[in-house]
């Protein structure tokens, strides 16, 4: 019987009681925890709704990196800062188009535009590893082409004022930039999984939730804290597009700071959220 109560505790977990409804709320609706995307599945390359979402993501990408790019560029080319919109407007520009892509493609592809929310999203097994990869390929080509069209038309501009390529700015080190990365995307990340939890949307059914905008608020708040430190990358496709692109030295130089520190980020968010706010227990022998 001890044993058989043991075995309980660790299915479980935390959630062994039922959480009490608040009152003067609605009715909450059924809720079933959805099966964990296997590793791999060979169903899905014979899928058209597997190629659309990588295009989507693909289309998403661009267009955020065309948005932002010339964001960036148009406030560095300005004579003086009470001609532009700074780095607040940067920071607008950011969660805004965040906000709008997400919201266009999350029924198509889940609204990811970043490989270090696909990598989060994957350690919490929300998507196979098929998907992911597929993902992560596509959003880099789509950045890349995005910082390629920019270029295209502002040539000039953009070799001159850096491409909007990630860089550790003056007066921080490089452990200050990669800690600034992890944190944000922590954040950013930390923000997907609580927006996009099945079991807290069926929870709180009655408050009404527009899951693109606390992702984009996040991106936003991000932004005006990490724009002084690395111009802020959280998103290793944007800055792989504008480094690759804009091509020189300044832009490669710390490129590494760029990934590592997402995807540090993302695994963390991942775990906390797994093993913190879900609850799920770690079975002890």
């Amino acid at each position: 019987m001890e044993v058989e109560r043991e075995e309980e505790d660790v299915r479980v977990g935390a959630n062994r009681f039922e959480e009490r409804q608040a009152m003067g709320t609605a009715a909450r609706k059924d809720y079933r925890e959805p099966a964990p995307a296997p590793l791999f599945e060979g169903g899905e390359l014979r899928s058209w709704s597997f190629y659309r979402a990588g295009i989507a993501e693909f289309v998403g990408s661009l267009l955020f990196l065309y948005v932002s790019v010339l964001t960036i560029m148009g406030v560095a080319r300005a004579p003086n800062k009470c001609s532009t919109v700074g780095a607040q407007g940067i920071a607008w520009a950011f969660g805004g188009i965040i906000f709008v892509l997400v919201y266009c493609t999350a029924g198509i592809s889940g609204g990811h535009i970043n490989p270090a929310v696909t990598f989060g999203l994957l350690l919490g097994r929300k998507l196979s590893l098929t998907r992911a990869v597929f993902y992560i390929i596509m959003q880099c080509l789509g950045a890349i082409c995005g910082a390629a069209v920019v270029k295209s038309f502002e040539n000039g501009p953009f070799e001159r004022l850096g491409g909007g390529a990630n860089t550790v700015n003056g007066g921080y080190s490089t452990t200050a930039a990669l800690g600034s990365e992890i944190v944000g995307t922590f954040l950013l990340v930390y923000t997907v999984f609580s927006a996009t939890d099945a079991k807290r949307n069926a929870r709180d059914s009655h408050v009404p939730m527009l899951a693109p905008l606390p992702i984009g608020f996040a991106v936003f708040l991000v932004h005006l804290a990490t724009i002084p430190i690395t111009g802020t990358g959280i998103n290793p496709a944007r800055s792989l597009g504008a480094a690759l692109i804009y091509n020189r030295h300044q832009g490669w130089h710390d490129h590494w700071v760029f990934w590592a520190g997402p995807l540090i980020g993302a695994a963390l968010a991942a775990l906390y959220h797994q093993t913190v706010i879900r609850a799920i227990p770690f079975k002890s022998k």
